[in-house]
Formats: C-alpha cells, sequence, structure tokens
C-alpha cells in the first residue's frame, strides 16, 4: 500500500512541477486536449497504460 502511495505523490510533484516552470505551455496544452476528439484520446491514454505497465514489468523483474 506504501508503494501506491508513494507513486500517487510522485505523479503529483512531477504534474506540479509542470505546471510550476511551464503554466504557459501546459495551457496550450490542455486547449490540445479539448480539442481533441474523444478517440484520440481513448487510443492515446491506453497507450500510455500499456507504457506504465510495461515500465513496472521491466522493474519488477
Amino acid at each position: 500500500m506504501t508503494e501506491l502511495f508513494t507513486a500517487l505523490a510522485l505523479a503529483l510533484v512531477i504534474e506540479g512541477a509542470l505546471y510550476a516552470l511551464f503554466p504557459e505551455a501546459m495551457q496550450r496544452f490542455i486547449r490540445q486536449m479539448m480539442e481533441a476528439p474523444p478517440g484520440l484520446l481513448r487510443i492515446a491514454g491506453a497507450i500510455a497504460v500499456v507504457a506504465g505497465l510495461g515500465v513496472i514489468w521491466l522493474l519488477r523483474q
């Protein structure tokens, strides 16, 4: 359970750093995401899930 909370905290640190360091770029990115079709976002999300699971699998070997 500790690892789950550590992973969530790390995600918050990374996302917070992006907003703190590059606020204008993040606003542009969010605008682009709002204009993207849902199917594209679904595919990108699925790719991110598979990539994340792959990294976890590699780290656990």
